[in-house]
């Protein structure tokens, strides 16, 4: 496996796969391509035999400097429970740190459970919420009417790029 810095000519493939990926959800206007143009420096892709296998698109705020954000990380379901999206946040977090980031946040879907375990178990913390369900803090409209979104938060200070490893 190889991972690198995502670049312009990575978007169609990874748009053309979205959708599979995510099991037939429309998910490619989540992700435009002004996001891999502009964030290319924190946004890396792995390949296996020039197949894309994840990718990861995140970058620093330029609001709040020491904080970092990931908008989207994807998996190849044939890639799926091998570690790829670890080794992505894991070196999304050591990119960030290096650039003075202490702090990485991102949001999720509040019925994507796998997505929640997933931040849960990479020491992500759930932020107070203004509802709750089943135990899970809940930022209602978030993203619009309707738009429901669970917010993470993980402190990099302690963070180390050996800390997931086992």
């Amino acid at each position: 496996m190889k991972i690198r810095n995502i670049q312009d000519e990575d978007f169609l493939r990874i748009s053309t796969n979205l959708n599979t990926w995510w099991g037939g959800r429309d998910m490619v206007d989540m992700l435009p391509r002004l996001f891999i143009h502009h964030f290319k420096d924190t946004s890396f892709i792995i390949e296996e035999n020039e197949e894309t296998i994840g990718f990861v698109i995140g970058f620093i705020s330029p609001s709040n400097l020491h904080q970092a954000y990931i908008h989207f990380v994807g998996v190849n379901p044939k890639a799926r429970k091998e570690n790829i999206g670890r080794t992505l946040y894991e070196h999304f977090f050591q990119a960030v740190k290096e650039k003075g980031c202490t702090e990485v946040s991102c949001v999720t879907s509040p019925v994507n459970a796998t997505s929640i375990k997933f931040h849960t178990r990479m020491g992500f913390t759930m932020t107070d919420g203004d509802m709750v369900i089943e135990g899970i803090p809940i930022h209602q409209n978030y993203n619009g009417i309707g738009q429901d979104r669970v917010i993470f938060v993980k402190s990099l200070e302690a963070w180390s790029d050996t800390h997931f490893k086992n």
